[in-house]
């Protein structure tokens, strides 16, 4: 009989299911309550007057494990210092969605060959978490891959639908069902509504086809994610953060019957993917929240230890220590006096 189907696939890889991966490195009692309490927390600061600002910092992607770790304890001492004013979640982005080619992030690739070991990837993934949570920081990442959360996801206190994806209803049905805070970013070409159209599609009951923790295919069914709101990436026409865009937001939020809660990601075409502006950026946002803006509540921060990108692939052994593979990141020293400038900022805030 003619051949109709896998013309073009040349291997098929087992990978552990989901319950056999989280029987293998479980979440503590301890790692489960910061969790949820990160969650709760979380979600005071987009939906209620709570007048923290929510930061989400870190790595553009996380490839050098101990440099990730490195990463992390700097942040975690600094966190606790600002925690009156600033509540730092930890950005641990394991895929990298890609325009053409290029790594595809820790999960695919973990040793950064292109051995593509994923289910090496999906362990060192869900350690690296653990590790972070352990260090009080609650974490965040974008879900890419619709597989991926049924083995990550209980230990993610925020996540990310990225620009490429917000319109794929693969990914709003996906996240009607995921159990934390969730952004999704406005479309490349910089539009808001399909932004709104996502939050409002997955705050809605779906049903639709995925894995369970068996890994056996299943007709999902959700109830719909509440906690879902809107991060300004900027776009293809440029930045998306000033007044007037944050204004043209707030009533198109409105109109929509969401409420007027805006995070900005610093990053990508608000900075126009140079890193040097991201301060710039989280300036620009904290003149606005100190004019008297209620609706910004949030902004996100590339950051490593440090400054820049560098090539890849290389041989890894040539690879600086720190420095981002995939965007350009703002360095360590430069994170530090950023995080402090904004919690003095935010001083009449809290007056």
């Amino acid at each position: 009989m003619q051949k109709t189907s896998d013309i073009h696939v040349v291997e098929t890889r087992p990978l552990p299911s989901p319950a056999a991966l989280l029987a293998e490195l479980p979440k503590t009692e301890a790692q489960a309550e910061f969790v949820t309490h990160a969650r709760r927390e979380i979600h005071r600061l987009i939906f209620t007057d709570d007048k923290r600002f929510l930061l989400i910092v870190g790595p553009c992607s996380i490839h050098d494990l101990d440099a990730g770790r490195d990463y992390a304890r700097r942040l975690a001492t600094l966190a606790r210092e600002v925690s009156d004013r600033v509540m730092i979640v930890m950005r641990v982005y394991f895929e990298k969605p890609r325009t053409t080619v290029g790594w595809k992030g820790l999960v695919m690739d973990p040793h950064l060959d292109g051995s593509h070991d994923i289910a090496a990837g999906l362990r060192l993934g869900r350690s690296f978490l653990r590790d972070v949570l352990d260090l009080g920081l609650p974490t965040a990442t974008e879900f890419l891959d619709p597989i991926t959360p049924q083995y990550v996801a209980d230990l993610v206190c925020w996540g990310a639908i990225g620009a490429r994806t917000t319109e794929s209803q693969t990914h709003r049905q996906m996240a009607s069902g995921l159990s934390m805070p969730l952004g999704f970013k406005n479309g490349t070409d910089g539009s808001f509504q399909a932004a709104i159209n996502a939050i409002k599609a997955a705050s809605q009951p779906q049903t639709f086809l995925g894995i369970n923790l068996d890994g056996a295919a299943s007709a999902i069914v959700t109830s719909g994610n509440p906690a879902c709101h809107v991060v300004l990436r900027g776009g293809a026409a440029g930045p998306n953060y000033s007044p007037a865009h944050i204004t043209q937001t707030e009533q198109l939020l409105a109109k929509a019957g969401l409420p007027k809660a805006i995070l900005v990601d610093c990053s990508h075409d608000n900075s126009a993917k140079k890193p040097e502006l991201q301060p710039e950026v989280l300036r620009a946002l904290l003149d606005q929240i100190t004019a008297g803006n209620t609706s910004i509540m949030g902004a996100m921060i590339e950051s490593n230890l440090g400054v820049g990108n560098q090539p890849f692939p290389q041989p890894k052994e040539n690879l600086r220590y720190g420095v981002s593979i995939t965007d350009g990141c703002i360095d360590w020293p430069t994170t530090e006096k950023l995080i402090r400038d904004l919690h003095a900022g935010l001083a009449s805030r809290f007056r």
